[in-house]
């Protein structure tokens, strides 16, 4: 049993309008009418959520306690009621329909504090005690955090020592953070285009203890950045926590953030390893808010590690064939800072409570294309034993025809010949930067399309037979990763969302029947009621962007259908549904939703989770699934229905949502018409 003390700053003034809420707003919670209101410190008694030791089990936690004066009121909160009312089917043939508006007012007063009671407590035992597999292990509960934070930095309790030297970071809430850890030498100068070098070591104690530099990205001087005066980015911003830490960029940028419950004992736990989105050109390990590791290593007892890595033309410029053997690895020298990671995790994680030989590689978007592209390469064998992918719509990565045409054009708008290749080292980085954006214009790139395909085009890893003998997953899975368990999935919506789209639910039937017509031509109708099908009470803006999604959907289920037909180790697909209700319910289920979930940090993504009861269960049930793959290589808890590897027969896929259900070849007809309908 552990003790917690929850609280949240929007209690007070929701305790002037209202006569009873949910404790979960405490350690200062209310009860009464109007004015005349009993202020009451709450201590719920409840066992972690967190997977640990193993699968979840809560007890007691669906009743609150409230004391006035000398009475003690024992009473069930109404939220718990409200969700032991949802079905716990395990498939279901109809997608989960979000919170009725009724249910959202209900839940609108609850604000949650400590995510381990809170799911815990909201979850109704018959969803969280559904049957499920999941291996016991040996580990022990991390303590959960309590009321206030407290920060030590110090000598004595937050240094351990890396192979470079000793580092310097923080502890809050039981976990250890180290941000900003070299992995790699600095990649200017002579180092440009260059595999990654070990750092250089240093003497004394370095700190650690805020984000590194990120890899220099897109010179604003040759894109259109007049915004005319419009919000039209604000809501992805908003709901996603962009731009939550400052990012800085420089060539010096080799850096891993470690979060961790324990450093310098005995113990070994899962490691996972984050790739960070923003496909190969852009994006970090801190510009996003979900990205932080804190509440998934506290909750969960696992080691987080996240990085950054060099990206588009410092990462993938295929110089090879123009500068010969010294740049063979040029058009991959961005995968090897990620194989460096997984090096750097190999020799040093064990000082951070972590085991080396329980590694999970994990990432969203671009970062799910370097998962793929890791589990093709001959270098990454061995560093990790499973793989997620979130939204990595890859299956094959760009030829060396391709990529050779981009670095000529390169070396054409700098005005250098093919002999004058070293130049580019010595260039500032804001020249460099701004001929890569000007060849890449020149380049046919990926079409704004619900059709279009990914890693072809753009900056990204190159097939060069070395260090990327093939690709990823065409015309089959790789081969060399076949002992890894795997999960991939999708957002229910993507690339085509609600967000930033005001009239998103305008649309009419009769331009949704145009809008697929245009993409898919003389099958947009069987597409339309094959989707209708699937989805029933979507809206017409609702169905447009499922069918959208398609171009993410189809790979995904391409990638778990290779790997399976291996037969060596399971794989597992998923589709992520639900929606935020921030927006009046609008924003749908886009392109990176999931990640906060996945991270467990839905308390501190509250923009997103909107302080809503279920997504603090969703969060939980998410977060559990990821750490018990990482620790078992199954993603099963008791927390949620049982989650059946994919096989071509059933192609069995998780929706998470709530509730959570399987379903069997969902959008099955729809997808089979859109792959073979003409381009």
């Amino acid at each position: 049993m552990h003790e917690y003390c929850v609280r949240s700053p929007k209690i007070s003034a929701l305790a002037r309008n209202t006569r009873h809420f949910s404790p979960f707003a405490g350690p200062t919670c209310f009860y009464g009418e109007g004015r005349s209101i009993v202020k009451t410190e709450i201590r719920v008694a409840c066992s972690n959520f967190a997977t640990t030791d193993r699968a979840p089990t809560p007890k007691r936690c669906n009743a609150h306690y409230f004391r006035r004066g000398d009475e003690l009121l024992r009473e069930k909160d109404e939220p718990v009621r409200e969700l032991e009312k949802q079905s716990h089917s395990e498939v279901s043939k109809d997608s989960a329909v979000p919170f009725s508006s009724g249910r959202r007012t209900l839940l609108a007063g609850m604000a949650a504090s400590c995510a381990g009671v809170t799911a815990s407590a909201l979850a109704p035992k018959r969803l969280l005690a559904s049957s499920a597999t999941a291996a016991p292990t040996n580990s022990h509960p991390a303590p959960a955090s309590c009321v206030r934070s407290k920060i030590v930095a110090s000598d004595e309790a937050t240094v351990a020592e890396t192979s470079a030297g000793k580092i310097r970071g923080f502890t809050r809430n039981g976990v250890i953070t180290f941000k900003g850890v070299p992995y790699g030498a600095s990649t200017s100068g002579a180092r440009r285009f260059m595999p990654p070098a070990k750092p250089e070591p240093w003497a004394g104690i370095r700190n650690a203890l805020a984000y590194g530099r990120i890899c220099p990205q897109q010179d604003s001087a040759h894109f259109e950045t007049d915004g005319h005066n419009l919000a039209s980015h604000d809501e992805d911003a908003f709901l996603l926590h962009r731009g939550s830490a400052i990012t800085v960029p420089g060539e010096d940028c080799l850096r891993v953030n470690v979060w961790t419950p324990e450093i310098n004992g005995s113990r070994k736990r899962p490691v996972m390893v984050y790739m960070h989105g923003g496909g190969y050109s852009g994006g970090s390990d801190h510009d996003l808010l979900s990205y932080e590791g804190e509440s998934l290593a506290r909750n969960h007892d696992v080691v987080v590690v996240t990085h950054n890595h060099r990206l588009n033309a410092y990462g993938y410029l295929n110089l090879g064939a123009i500068g010969g053997e010294e740049f063979a690895m040029s058009a991959n020298v961005g995968m090897l800072d990620v194989v460096a990671v997984l090096e750097w995790v190999r020799d040093n994680i064990v000082t951070f409570g972590g085991d080396p030989d329980c590694v999970t590689i994990f990432g969203q978007s671009g970062g799910g294309g370097k998962v793929l592209a890791l589990m093709a390469m001959p270098a990454a064998k061995g560093l990790f034993h499973r793989a997620i992918n979130q939204s990595g719509p890859f299956l094959k990565a760009l030829t060396p025809d391709y990529s050779q045409r981009v670095a000529e054009l390169l070396l054409d708008e700098l005005g250098l010949s093919r002999s004058q290749v070293r130049e580019l080292q010595k260039l500032p980085v804001d020249r460099l930067s701004g001929a890569a954006a000007e060849a890449m214009k020149k380049m046919p790139g990926h079409q704004p399309s619900i059709r279009g395909t990914y890693g072809e085009s753009g900056w990204g890893p190159t097939v060069d037979g070395r260090v990327l003998p093939s690709h990823p997953f065409d015309p089959g899975a790789p081969g060399i990763s076949a002992d890894v368990p795997f999960i991939t999935g999708t957002d229910l919506n993507e690339a085509v969302s609600g967000l930033d789209r005001p009239d998103a639910d305008a649309m009419t039937v009769a331009e949704l029947d145009r809008l697929v017509k245009e993409a898919f031509g003389g099958d947009s109708e069987a597409i339309i009621a094959a989707y209708r099908q699937d989805y029933p009470k979507a809206t017409p803006f609702g169905l447009y962007a499922t069918i959208a999604a398609s171009e993410f959907r189809i790979p995904a289920f391409a990638q778990a259908t290779r790997k399976a037909a291996l037969g060596a180790a399971p794989a597992y697909t998923y589709i992520y549904a639900w929606r935020t209700p921030v927006l009046d319910n609008r924003p749908g289920t886009f392109h990176a939703s999931e990640i906060s979930f996945v991270f467990d940090n839905a308390e501190l993504c509250d923009h997103y989770s909107a302080g809503d009861a279920g997504a603090f269960v969703l969060s939980k049930q998410m977060a559990t699934a990821w750490a018990s793959f990482a620790r078992t290589g199954n993603p099963n808890h008791s927390g949620m229905p049982h989650w059946p590897a994919y096989t071509a027969a059933t192609r069995a896929t998780m929706y998470f949502d709530t509730p959570c259900a399987v379903r069997n070849n969902p959008e099955g007809n729809g997808l089979r018409i859109i792959t073979n309908s003409p381009k």
